[in-house]
């Protein structure tokens, strides 16, 4: 292992060097070191692994998923009661690059045996993950979303960007809910993510 001082570790993993990046919380943190590092170094895959929460109840901790869309959520404007997209808002076409209808779509994910066998879900990305039944209720009208994180359209965007193939894996760590930490199950989904994490890793040729 060795530090390359761009908040990455380096590996050996079979025949494969694999840099694990620690962004740090965040669509800005991720955004950035994202986009750093991409431009830093030559990348064959980026995987990006995490937590998230789940709108779906057939969703529970600890399942592992493929998110294939993502979209941020809260980048738009107020208008009295409603809200409006930066698409709607004509600030941004949904089909202008990287966007696909308004989403950031993966629609050349890797051709990896474990990642074929996970629910390719659609995600949100937030600044504020939803604890309040209101809101909770307001996002699905508006999107109906699968999953919710504070990265993953983030890491989408940089990857978009940088032309690099990717995926995000997400293991569910709670129902997006009035907030409950007792009933999260943080532990199972990181170990979880880590098992499917050496899965993906053991099918790389």
């Amino acid at each position: 292992m060795s530090d390359t001082g761009l908040r990455t570790a380096s590996y050996r993993f079979g025949d494969h060097d694999v840099d694990v990046l620690t962004t740090g919380v965040g669509m800005i943190a991720t955004a950035a070191w994202c986009s750093r590092t991409f431009a830093a170094e030559h990348y064959d895959l980026a995987l990006n692994v995490g937590l998230c929460g789940s709108f779906d109840a057939s969703l529970a901790a600890p399942d592992v998923v493929h998110v294939t869309a993502d979209r941020i959520a809260e980048l738009g404007a107020e208008d009295g009661d409603d809200f409006l997209t930066i698409h709607q808002l004509q600030l941004l076409g949904e089909n202008d690059f990287p966007f696909d209808g308004g989403l950031l779509v993966n629609t050349n994910p890797p051709l990896l045996p474990p990642l074929a066998t996970l629910r390719s879900v659609t995600g949100i990305t937030v600044n504020t993950v939803h604890g309040n039944e209101r809101t909770i209720a307001a996002v699905r009208d508006r999107y109906d979303p699968d999953v919710e994180s504070m990265e993953g359209a983030a890491f989408m965007y940089s990857s978009l960007i940088a032309g690099v193939p990717f995926a995000q894996v997400r293991a569910v760590s709670n129902a997006v809910v009035r907030r409950n930490r007792a009933a999260w199950k943080v532990d199972e989904a990181i170990r979880a993510l880590g098992e499917q994490s050496v899965k993906l890793l053991e099918s790389l040729s």
